[in-house]
Parts: structure tokens; sequence; C-alpha cells
């Protein structure tokens, strides 16, 4: 399994530095998410030996549990699925990075949950671009009042937006798509806000996503393979 994962992973290194090329960008302006959720500590350790640091995790017990068997590792965990209210506390002090802030009440449980040793909780805010009804975030109507707030609160660093579109037919539809989440970003830039992450893009979006300015690319399947 590791020289599988060795193997995929400078395959998805190499289709990223082909997609910012064609967008004209610089390859490491992006940066590789490995999505390891529902794979275990032995799947982790193969992805960080072959140079891999930052993972995302849907599952936050399951994520709490797979840190506890990989912490002598230096390893980044971002969390990037749904929060229930009373998995805050366990996401305040084991997260690194939050993507999937959709509303005040989870940001404000993560500010004051997040202990004072730990640096402050790098968070996206999720926003549902594209008015998918299966997809959670918020509108875009409402994101700028809730970035304001989420900015303002202790012990977060808002960093950005996150995006999960509903799946489109063509690369034309992805790319609009994104534009929009783009130029959300770009509105919250010009209020003050210092923004630089734009959390979108996965195995089927992945060049679209780039070439509308994406700076996180959040893959699992091309990494891990399939369950």
């Amino acid at each position: 399994m590791d020289s599988l994962i060795a193997q995929n992973l400078a395959q998805v290194h190499t289709d990223i530095a082909a997609a910012c090329e064609a967008a004209g960008r610089l390859a490491d302006s992006v940066q590789l998410l490995a999505v390891s959720k529902t794979w275990g500590p032995e799947a982790v350790r193969a992805a960080h030996a072959a140079g891999q640091t930052a993972f995302g995790e849907n599952y936050i017990q399951e994520a709490v549990e797979k840190m506890a068997a990989l912490r002598d590792l230096p390893l980044q965990w971002h969390c990037i699925g749904p929060i229930q209210s009373n998995k805050t506390k366990l996401v305040a002090e084991h997260f690194d990075w939050v993507h999937s802030i959709d509303r005040l009440k989870i940001a404000q449980r993560l500010s004051e949950q997040r202990p004072p040793t730990l640096a402050p909780l790098q968070v996206c805010i999720q926003v549902n671009v594209d008015g998918g009804s299966t997809k959670s975030g918020v509108s875009p109507p409402e994101l700028p009042a809730l970035a304001q707030a989420v900015a303002a609160l202790p012990h977060l660093q808002l960093r950005g937006l996150m995006t999960i579109p509903e799946p489109a037919e063509t690369e034309a539809q992805m790319r609009a798509v994104h534009a929009k989440a783009k130029a959300l970003f770009e509105s919250l830039r010009q209020q003050g806000l210092p923004l630089d992450t734009l959390s979108m893009g996965m195995s089927a979006d992945l060049a679209p996503a780039i070439a509308q300015g994406s700076t996180l690319v959040r893959l699992g399947t091309a990494i891990f393979g399939k369950r």
C-alpha cells in the first residue's frame, strides 16, 4: 500500500502542476489536502512518508482517534465535515484548521473552547455558492455579515472560504460555479478581511477550480484509492 500511495501522490502533484501551468499559475500556489476519512493510521503514515503533511477529516470522533495513533508525526489536521454543537469541543481541542463553519453559533463555540495554549484555530466559512439543496453552507447574501463576525472572534483566524458545489456536467459549468466563489472571496478581501485561502476543488473538478483561483484542493480517492 505504501508504494501505491506514494505513486498516487506523485501523480496528483503532476496533475496539480499541469493545471497550474494551464492557468498561468505557479505550482506551489496550490496546497494539497489529503482527505483521509475512513482510512486508517497506516494509510496516513504511508502518505506522510511520501511527503504529505496536511490531512482532511470529515468524521470528528474517527479523526481524534486517528490523531492519537499518529501523535508521533508532525501532521496538520483539517476538519472538512459538518460540525454539530456537541462536537465543537473536540474540534477546538484537536484540529488545526476548520473549513466548514456555516453559522455563527459554531464559530463562537469553537472560539470559546479553543485551549489558550494552542495557536489560533485557522478557519474557513463554507459557502453554498450554487444553492445546492443537499449541501450545507451559508448563502452568499449572508456571507459578509458572518465573515465579519467570525473575524472578530478570539482564538480563531479567518483564512477564507470553502465550497462543495453540486456535480456539474461540463467544465464550463464547473468554472462558472468556482468563479462565483472567487468573486465572493475577492469581495471580502476588498472589505478589509485579510483572506488567503480558497478551499475548492476535488478529483472531478480539480483543473477548473485551479483555473478559477483555488489555493487548496481536497483529494482522497486519487491518493488512497477506493474503499
